[in-house]
């Protein structure tokens, strides 16, 4: 079975993809922090993002159609025994045992 289609990228990080080489080639001593910071400057400024969102639109629309024939194929029942986000850990996990620890404060008062 195929995986699980990749949620799409939107108007700004399509944009970012196409310009990064630009930034870089114009900051060569930048890093990539600095290239993502310059590059959110950039898009601010930047008038018409009708292109970019158009984009960020169709791959939109690319996604839903795949994961709606991902999850008709069968996909999205079955985890693989991946944890989901805000699931409950197991009952007793992550705690310690008070067997063998030792207190100075037993709860006695003498």
């Amino acid at each position: 079975m195929a995986d699980k289609p990749k949620r799409p990228l939107s108007a700004y990080m399509l944009w970012l993809n196409s310009a990064r080489e630009s930034i870089k080639r114009e900051n060569p001593d930048f890093k990539v922090t600095e290239v993502a910071k310059k590059g959110g400057e950039l898009w601010r400024g930047l008038k018409d993002k009708s292109e970019w969102e158009a984009k960020a639109a169709t791959a939109k629309q690319n996604y839903i159609r795949a994961l709606q024939e991902y999850e008709r194929n069968g996909g999205g029942g079955d985890d693989k025994g991946k944890k989901r986000k805000g699931a409950a850990p197991k009952k007793g996990a992550g705690k310690k045992s008070k067997k063998g620890a030792h207190s100075d404060d037993d709860g006695d008062s003498e």
